[in-house]
């Protein structure tokens, strides 16, 4: 990662739109940070490979768990939705300590690398569910939200013109990080080496998540690619495609006027619906595929494709709203992720393992695809500089839908598997109906990139503002 003297200033100029909105221009990424900003892309999706398996790979090691250490299988459901919900509870307090300077990202990232430990930690040699329940489900939780803030927020700022692609592959990290481990949590862990496992897992982890984030570094606020005019359609087609297709905020909102346009509830809304059937069906995946009489390697390959499909699905719609637009590929894909719930019903109840190894994988693709569609389009419409802020209040909406792990065992326990999986895409389908009316707050009707009016320029300065 070879890196330049960034110690000379570089003159910049802020000019306005049309619309009023500013955009800060000249600097590279090269002579902000020493290196090219493609590394905030790489070193986000490392970090998040590192937090992935306490969701993904959790429901694996239950079994384990439950052997070795007497906990209940309700227990550890309610201590996986914990560590959803501490995860979820941190987004927003995190953004604004982020947006104000007072938690620099590297130092977000080191106290979620400590989170990691401690949780891996707990699993392995708490006395009790309550301190494991602390220890898991509260510090790793929040540990866990304070790098996926961090990571899936940097990319918008480095990447304004085309951050739905980069969105999509750094959030896609967070769930096939998580691979390996279900098979190391399945096949290779039991009541024999469990604490050897999880400490050696949290250790490795912790180690990922820290060395990545030292090398964080934001751009300045209102920062615009100096190759990339803001004023006026871009020269590179994939640049331009994406910028018609999404255009800029018309502004950049803070959090009170974000709220106030109405879309951050309806967003919020939407992926609390569609985040509480993925955490559903990430934690029940196993359980239905046992109750089909699949054997246990059958079904955590069932899972492992889940998840590989799930991150893979993040970085291909990401690419794809670049193409045909936020709102449209979010429809898509709460429909695709409804519809897959009734197939995995409908393949165990047959028990036909290749179809429900298929709508496994559709499954892991909606779920894991709604999260890189918010990320981008709330600062399409908000904004970057108050992104993380902003993005914290929708992502907040997993306070609720991580009861889709506690909540789906009741409904399981009530219904039976059938009826929960009913309902989940049931849920999904609504939340589709309810994107119909998301739309870009201060534009009246769908528009496009346009050339504006002369811009209005601001002063040069000699000297560009540092990050930190």
């Amino acid at each position: 990662m070879a890196t330049t003297d960034i110690s000379t200033p570089v003159p910049y100029r802020e000019v306005t739109d049309a619309n009023g909105r500013m955009y800060r221009i000249g600097e590279t990424d090269i002579d902000i940070m020493g290196r090219k900003r493609k590394w905030m892309v790489i070193l986000p999706w490392v970090g998040m490979m590192g937090i992935s398996s306490a969701e993904y790979a959790f429901a694996s090691a239950e079994d384990t768990l439950h052997d070795a250490h007497h906990w209940s299988s309700q227990n550890i459901y309610w201590m996986l939705t914990a560590w959803v919900f501490c995860q979820a509870a941190v987004a927003f307090p995190a953004g604004r300590l982020r947006e104000t300077g007072k938690l620099p990202a590297r130092w977000a990232m080191m106290l979620g690398a400590g989170g990691t430990l401690m949780g891996y930690l707990s699993l392995a040699y708490a006395p009790n569910v309550a301190l494991a329940l602390v220890g898991f489900g509260v510090f790793s939780g929040m540990g866990a939200g304070m790098v996926y803030a961090t990571c899936v927020n940097m990319v918008g700022k480095w990447y304004p013109e085309r951050k739905g692609g980069k969105t999509g592959f750094v959030n896609g990290g967070f769930a096939y990080g998580s691979v390996p481990f279900v098979f190391l949590f399945t096949t290779v862990m039991d009541i024999s080496n469990f604490k050897v496992v999880l400490v050696s897992v949290g250790v490795f982890l912790a180690a990922v998540v820290a060395v990545a984030g030292y090398f964080f570094m934001d751009p300045p606020k209102n920062w615009w690619p100096a190759d990339i005019d803001p004023l006026n359609p871009p020269d590179d087609p994939r640049a331009r495609r994406a910028l018609e297709k999404n255009p800029p905020a018309v502004r950049q909102y803070t959090p009170l006027e974000a709220w106030k346009t109405g879309r951050v509830a309806l967003m919020w809304f939407c992926l609390a619906c569609t985040s509480g059937v993925n955490i559903f069906g990430i934690s029940f995946q196993i359980d239905i595929g046992e109750h089909a009489g699949f054997a246990g390697g059958i079904v955590a390959t069932a899972m492992s494709l889940k998840a590989i499909v799930n991150g893979t699905g993040r970085g291909v719609i990401g690419w794809l709203s670049d193409l045909y637009g936020r709102k449209q590929c979010l429809i898509y894909v709460c429909v695709i992720l409804g519809a897959a719930q009734f197939g995995i019903i409908w393949s165990a109840e047959i028990k036909n393992l290749p179809l429900f190894l298929i709508f496994s994988a559709i499954s892991g693709f909606g779920g894991g695809a709604i999260f890189p569609m918010f990320a981008a389009m709330t600062a399409d419409y908000f904004g970057e500089n108050n992104n993380a802020t902003n993005y914290g209040m929708v992502y907040s909406s997993k306070l609720v839908s991580g009861l889709g792990a506690g909540m789906g065992f009741m409904v399981v326990d009530a219904w039976g598997l059938n009826g929960a999986f009913i309902l989940a895409g049931c849920i999904s389908f609504f939340a589709g109906f309810v994107a119909l009316f998301l739309h870009p707050p201060g534009r009246p009707h769908k528009g496009s990139i346009s050339p504006n009016p002369q811009p209005i320029s601001r002063e040069v300065v000699d000297g560009p503002d540092r990050a930190e």
